[in-house]
């Protein structure tokens, strides 16, 4: 019998080399740039003139960005709750026994993460189009004409519009990676729970949720990154708008740096943007931790 040869840690090492220094240079060298920037006042070209910790605190006085900061932990809540809630519930509905062709389900599912950001916001601004939009037109349709408006112009409500295709985009996402998660658990603990009385809401609670707890904390941590750096779907639908209701930090760096062109102050919100999104990451995964444990949720 042929015994299975492991390679060395060399040779694992060569192999890993090259993607290890491109991962390096994809991401570590443009915030190291961007750290560099951000102590210049900048206006673009050759030109630059150090002015030390200017843009950081100019930053820490900036009502725009905070309240961009805002914005994007609004969507967090939103899309933790919308994305991985549905896909959750999807999942739980789709492994069931009684549903047929699975992998269909998860195909067509998984669908909508395969299309553009760009177009799923262009898609969903003609839905909201006040004059040629399917929402005003369906809405015409059921005798609900007075309840029409240009829904992306309404300040109090927009961020929860632009939430929506988030939402929409990214359910199946989520569910192919929780489907897999609840896959890889033998089915004979849900049978024996079925057999002791246990309904589907008990079996979801005290069960599944606990047997994939780690999956979950992966899904919320890359829905928190996702959502804390979201930029194309606003771009294509409000660009920031009306005003700054809209706005989130990646379109402010991105206004600031190229619709005004203060590279050193852009740097800086790029540099403010990585700070409080780890900031977030972690303090989600702290109350996570603290919540499994007094749960005894090992």
């Amino acid at each position: 019998m042929l015994r299975a040869i492991r390679p060395k840690g060399k040779t694992i090492f060569l192999y890993l080399l090259a993607p290890m220094i491109w991962y390096l240079f994809a991401v570590f060298v443009p915030l190291i740039t961007a750290l560099y920037y951000s102590f210049f006042e900048w206006k673009g070209g050759p030109k630059k003139t150090f002015d030390g910790l200017v843009n950081f605190q100019h930053l820490v006085q900036d009502t725009v960005f905070w309240q961009s900061f805002g914005h994007n932990l609004y969507l967090v809540a939103i899309c933790i709750i919308g994305q991985i809630g549905i896909a959750f519930v999807l999942v739980l509905m789709i492994n069931s026994r009684l549903v047929k062709l699975k992998g269909i389900h998860r195909t067509f599912g998984f669908f909508p993460s395969t299309i553009s950001a760009v177009c799923v916001g262009l898609i969903w601004k003609m839905i909201y189009d006040n004059k040629r939009g399917l929402l005003n037109w369906f809405l015409n349709v059921i005798g609900q004409g007075d309840k029409t408006q240009v829904w992306l112009n309404n300040t109090e409500k927009v961020m929860l519009f632009v939430a929506i295709p988030l939402v929409w985009q990214f359910i199946g996402y989520y569910m192919v990676i929780l489907l897999s998660a609840i896959s890889s658990v033998d089915a004979e603990i849900f049978e024996v729970a079925e057999l002791d009385g246990a309904n589907a809401f008990q079996r979801a609670i005290y069960i599944v949720l606990p047997l994939i707890k780690n999956t979950l904390l992966v899904c919320i941590t890359l829905c928190v990154s996702g959502n804390m750096k979201a930029f194309d779907h606003i771009y294509s639908m409000t660009e920031g708008g009306p005003g700054y209701s809209s706005m989130v930090m990646a379109m402010y760096g991105y206004k600031v740096s190229f619709q005004e062109m203060n590279l050193g102050y852009g740097s800086a919100v790029s540099v403010g943007i990585f700070i409080t999104s780890l900031a977030v990451i972690l303090a989600v995964q702290k109350l996570i931790n603290i919540y499994t444990k007094d749960k005894g949720v090992e």
